[in-house]
């Protein structure tokens, strides 16, 4: 049995690779993604930006929860805020976020029709 050559398809692709240290941080931000909640407000200021009052209300949990969940993806740089008054909106960051969230959503829908 003879044995072909890998070498120059994996020498390009070895090439293109990213960083350990960049993957890393790929995986990270899908982890985010990994919590029902946080889809759920995110899907929610993909409508409109919101506050947590209004978010809590939406999604019929507490308010402190909602916080909780929204510092996570604050810090993630997934959402943004801005202060009027007293009363903070909140917002997705930019559209890269809107992008993952469509063609992830766009990814199911797609899955789920090949399964009918």
């Amino acid at each position: 049995m003879s044995k072909h050559n890998h070498d120059d398809i994996l020498n390009i692709v070895r090439n293109e690779l990213p960083t350990d240290e960049l993957l890393c941080d790929l995986s990270d931000l899908f982890k985010i993604f990994g919590d029902t909640t946080r889809m759920k407000i995110l899907f929610s200021l993909f409508e409109s930006e919101l506050c947590v009052c209004a978010i809590a209300e939406l999604l019929g949990m507490a308010q402190p929860a909602i916080s909780h969940q929204l510092k996570v993806l604050k810090t993630n740089k997934l959402v943004d805020c801005r202060r009027e008054g007293k009363t903070i909106f909140y917002f997705l960051a930019d559209g890269h976020v809107r992008s993952i969230i469509a063609q992830g959503f766009d990814h199911l829908i797609e899955e789920r029709k090949c399964d009918i």
